[in-house]
This record gives structure tokens, sequence and C-alpha cells, in this order.
């Protein structure tokens, strides 16, 4: 990294969360890149030249709204997890990944080197199992972004087959909406619309088919995907990760009843459960809850990858 310009950069603890700092709730200095170009729920993106750095911060979001409580280690179990899934999924689709080693020390274990892409205007988000938001939208209209399921289902309840369920991609604090396939194919063009619909599909079958042999149900999980320079469709961001996906040990799951959760889901119902409303500023983690959301994103990143962390 010798030669390249970096500055001192003072940020508050709910920016990137390096290790050093880890725990830390006040003021924080750290060396950071000279273009910080975009700030979002949990990733910081950096420009270096013609790559770009892609750091996971220890920030949590519920319902679109950034908790002002972090959770240590959580950016680095992400990465790890996403560079572990990336190697999995090489034979579907390339990624975006340059390097997990070429970036600034300070973000080592939570940061990324990755290409340059036009990222695709829509939230990808495939679904195995019916819970949250879809099934919200199936209980009060019968399907979910468009997509008519059988009458009869409920909590937790297997679909007869994967489904494409994308939606909107909102600002920061403001919430993503269900779109039917119709509405991609709008943006995007009917081949388009297609490719990323089975791409979506095919990731979740893979996932999902790994995830079963170690007792995981991946229940559903939204992608990121962007145009490389050449035409490719390209695999970005994060992948597979508990902020992404929801996670259920097959040997307790039982439809009609929530399942226990390896991922965010657990801090949703907390935060709902605390009578907010859902709208900025989020309520405080108590240290208590903190140290459950960590051990959970521990636990599934063993689970899935067969590495002690």
């Amino acid at each position: 990294m010798g030669g390249r310009r970096w500055r001192k950069y003072a940020s508050w603890s709910w920016l990137p969360r390096l290790p050093f700092a880890a725990g830390s709730t006040g003021r924080v200095m750290y060396l950071a890149p000279v273009d910080l170009l975009h700030s979002g729920k949990v990733r910081d993106i950096y420009a270096d030249g013609d790559d770009l750095i892609l750091v996971a911060s220890d920030r949590v979001s519920v319902y679109d709204v950034i908790l002002p409580t972090p959770i240590p280690d959580k950016g680095r179990i992400l990465t790890q997890l996403s560079l572990w899934w990336f190697e999995q999924l090489a034979d579907l689709l390339p990624n975006h990944v340059i390097s997990a080693t070429e970036v600034p020390a300070e973000f080592a274990g939570r940061a990324i080197r990755c290409r340059r892409l036009r990222m695709v205007p829509i939230e990808c988000v495939a679904r195995g199992y019916l819970t949250g938001g879809g099934l919200t939208e199936y209980q009060a209209v019968g399907s979910v972004s468009g997509v008519s399921l059988p009458t009869g289902l409920g909590e937790a309840s297997r679909l007869p087959e994967p489904i494409f369920t994308p939606s909107t991609k909102a600002p920061v604090g403001q919430h993503d909406e269900p779109i039917p396939f119709s509405a991609v194919v709008e943006a995007v063009g009917a081949d388009t619309a297609e490719r990323l619909r089975q791409v979506t599909l095919d990731v979740y079958a893979r996932g999902a088919s790994l995830a079963a042999e170690r007792g995981i149900i991946i229940a559903d999980t939204k992608i990121e995907l962007g145009w490389a320079p050449d035409g490719d469709l390209v695999l970005a961001d994060e992948v597979l990760t508990p902020d992404s996906s929801r996670f259920w040990p097959a040997d307790s799951w039982q439809p009609g009843r929530p399942a226990y959760s390896f991922d965010k889901q657990f801090l949703r119902d907390w935060a709902a459960g605390t009578g907010w409303d859902k709208r900025a500023p989020g309520p405080e983690v108590p240290d208590e809850m903190v140290e459950r959301v960590r051990a959970r994103y521990v636990e599934i990143y063993e689970r899935l990858t067969g590495k002690p962390w």
C-alpha cells in the first residue's frame, strides 16, 4: 500500500469499527482512504484508484434503520463468511473480489478490494420458506411480489419451490418495497430480468444445498449483482450472510411456528418488542442482547464453514 495517499479520518463509533476500536463508544481515529464514496447501513465504500475497498463495519440495521449500538466482530464475520461463499459459488458466476489481503491494515479482516461494477438497481431476493415480510404480504394478498402461492401457508412454511421476490433499493433510512417481476422487466429489460431471476435462484439453490449438509435451512436470501465493463453479470457486496439471509437449524424447524434463527431476525424481533415505531433513531441494544446476537453470528459462521472463529 506504499505510496498511496492516506489521512487521519475522524469518525464516530457507528462508522467502520476497527479491531483496536471494537467496543469503544466514543470518538475513534484511524487511517482511512481519502475518498469515501458511500456510507451504507453496514458497509462503507472507498475509492483506491481503479479499485474499490469495501469495508464491513459492526453497524447493524433492522427495518432499514441503523441501530446506535454496534455488534463486536460483526463486520469481520460478514466479510469472512462472504469470502467463503464466493469460493463455493465461483463456478456459477464471477464475483467482484480482487483481494482480501491487499487492503489497509486498519481494515484487515473486514475489507475486500473489489472491482467497480454498474450495480443492478434491484434487490434480488430468493425465498424457499415463508416468513418475515414475505409472510405478511402473503397473508394480505395471497402472493409475494406477484407470485401466487397456495392457500393455507403460515409462518415458516416451505414453499412448493423457491421463488424470486425482487424489491426496490431504498436509500438508507427508507424501506425496500416488494415489486413484481414485471417491474424488473420494465427496469432492465426482459432478457436481463430473466437472467437476474435465474442467477438468484441458482445462488439460493447452491447455498441451500450446502447449508442442508450442515444441518442448516436457508429460509431466504438477498444478493447484490452488478455488470462488469465487459458485460459479465457479477456477484457483489455480501452473499449468504446472517445480514442478508435467514438461517434456521433444520432439526428444530416446524412449519407454523417461528424458527430459531442464526441471523438478525432475532434482533428484529427484540426491537419490535420494545414498542419502537421502526423509524430513526432506533433503540439502544442492551449488552446482553449484543452478546447474544454476536454469538449467533459466530455460530452460523462456524457451522457453515467448519472453521473455528
